[in-house]
């Protein structure tokens, strides 16, 4: 059975993590945890086409305690091991909505990516969601996530929050410069990055970890 992904506003994004909260809040209380993806932009106030929920954990043990929470709802992927990624793997279709949980299992020492090494782990938000708090990636992050995977139509509203709320632009530089981006790629990025947050306030990257 196909589930097509539901456009989120922010809005029934609150009511879907106020219900995986509901349930899996206690079992998750050992593990650290973050709303990572379109997601993570859409709680920040950012309005991005966001097509389910995406949260990432260090532990596969995390992942197992969210099914066994979960177990009400329908599966559509029981935790596995994705060798590929590789990542430890589960999804839930609640009321209607995708909820994926993973971890990402790949050696990465920088705080730059968004769900590599230490940067979702240090740079990060306590959000208000319903009557939770949910630990949510920095913007920054995710602004470096879009520009790496080139896709416009979701770093253009990301670069116009962040100009308009603030961001930490030498933050975001350095994540730019060590994204791995071919050389002209690169420059051109720079160049659009710098022009729409150079009059932006400045605003630290959130370090919680």
């Amino acid at each position: 059975m196909s589930y097509p992904a539901p456009a989120l506003n922010r809005e029934r994004l609150v009511t879907t993590l106020s219900t995986v909260l509901e349930r899996a809040q206690e079992a998750l209380a050992p593990f650290e945890w973050r709303l990572v993806g379109t997601g993570a932009a859409l709680l920040h106030g950012v309005d991005l086409l966001t097509g389910d929920v995406d949260i990432l954990v260090k532990d596969r043990a995390a992942v197992d305690a969210f099914a066994g929470a979960l177990a009400a709802f329908p599966s559509l992927q029981s935790p596995t091991l994705l060798e590929s990624s590789p990542q430890y793997f589960t999804r839930f279709d609640v009321d209607g909505v995708k909820v994926e949980m993973s971890t990402v299992e790949v050696a990465f020492d920088q705080d730059y990516s968004e769900t590599l090494g230490r940067g979702p782990w240090e740079h990060y938000a306590l959000l208000p969601c319903g009557p939770y708090l949910v630990p949510t990636v920095a913007l920054e992050l995710r602004l470096i996530t879009e520009f790496r995977r080139q896709r416009p139509d979701r770093y253009q509203p990301l670069l116009a929050h962040l100009a308009a709320h603030g961001c930490d632009l030498p933050f975001v530089m350095r994540g730019l410069e060590s994204a791995g981006l071919p050389a002209q790629t690169e420059a051109t990025v720079q160049a659009e990055v710098l022009a729409a947050l150079a009059d932006a306030p400045f605003r630290s990257v959130p370090t919680l970890g």
